[in-house]
């Protein structure tokens, strides 16, 4: 994905999360176990069609030239009046980035942010470091993934690592 242009406009909701899931399968999306285990959250079963809009910021860009933490990343968007996504749009988010580039390479699971990866900055559903935070996107051999990812409050995303926000004024 590739977002230089300055922004992108996701619709989502007025489905189920059955409904989400079934898209993805039928546009060859793949889904980790932690993806899985967030998507049947009742978060996903969003009835009311809406709209928004969404930029990338990476954490350096956000001014986190050292990296930070998720809260760090979190609050300093909010400071630069950027927004959490709905996690609920996550399933269309992917559906809408085909255009990801690749990832360099094709390791699905190092313990850290990978690269070429774009996390979804979203709000946990819970603050148990074992459940999985929230999704990031990524393309590794020509396939989308939308993938879930776990960290605790001492990882630290590094300055390269990239984000995607919501724009305030579009989120209803």
């Amino acid at each position: 994905m590739d977002m230089t242009s300055g922004t992108m406009t996701v619709r989502f909701g007025g489905t189920s999360g059955a409904e989400a899931r079934l898209q993805l399968q039928l546009a060859g999306v793949q889904l980790n176990e932690h993806a899985e285990l967030l998507m049947r959250q009742g978060a996903f079963d969003a009835p009311n069609e809406r709209s928004i809009v969404v930029v990338e910021r990476s954490v350096a860009e956000l001014g986190l030239a050292d990296g930070g933490t998720l809260r760090e990343v979190f609050a300093i968007a909010d400071d630069l009046g950027l927004a959490l996504v709905p996690i609920e749009a996550a399933p269309w988010i992917r559906l809408a980035t085909f255009a990801q580039q690749n990832a360099p390479d094709s390791e699905l699971s190092a313990h850290c942010a990978p690269t070429g990866s774009v996390t979804i900055a979203s709000a946990p559903l819970t603050d148990d470091a074992e459940f999985p935070k929230g999704f990031y996107l990524r393309v590794v051999d020509d396939v989308a993934w939308l993938r879930g990812y776990r960290c605790d409050d001492t990882y630290v995303f590094g300055p390269e690592q990239v984000f995607l926000f919501a724009k305030p004024s579009a989120t209803p």
